[in-house]
């Protein structure tokens, strides 16, 4: 049986110290689970209906307006209203290759998705989108 002294100094110490690692995942995991939910778009509490999958083929300036399920919009980020959102579509829609994307919940009366559509119309939208989820 041997016995180690403790003010031995000529052994190599033969373990990993895994604490650095620990702590670097656990951070790693914590802004995962932060970040995860503003990557998608159920971040935004809307239910995309779901639709065969076809792909874009025109390369073109993408602008986001998400119709909420009690009808409320947002644009860029932002809460509008239909005229703010009437002004916003006016001078956007000047630009070349301009395409308004629509993520409308599924729970939105047809008859909002409608005049958001005239709205466009009015505006002098000519390419209008709306986004959906591939089924599987």
């Amino acid at each position: 049986m041997s016995m180690r002294n403790s003010g031995d100094t000529d052994g190599a110490i033969a373990e990993i110290n895994v604490t650095p690692l620990v702590d670097v995942m656990l951070v790693l995991l914590i802004i995962f689970i932060v970040t995860a939910p503003m990557i998608t778009p159920q971040a935004m509490k809307i239910s995309l209906p779901q639709t065969d999958a076809l792909a874009q083929r025109d390369q073109v300036k993408n602008e986001v307006l998400v119709i909420f399920k009690d009808g409320s919009m947002k644009y860029k980020g932002s809460n509008t209203s239909e005229a703010e959102l009437k002004a916003f579509m006016v001078a956007d829609g000047k630009m070349p290759h301009y395409q308004l994307q629509v993520q409308a919940d599924e729970a939105v009366p047809y008859g909002r998705v409608a005049q958001v559509m005239a709205l466009a119309q009015a505006a002098g939208l000519h390419k209008l989108t709306f986004v959906t989820i591939p089924r599987q």
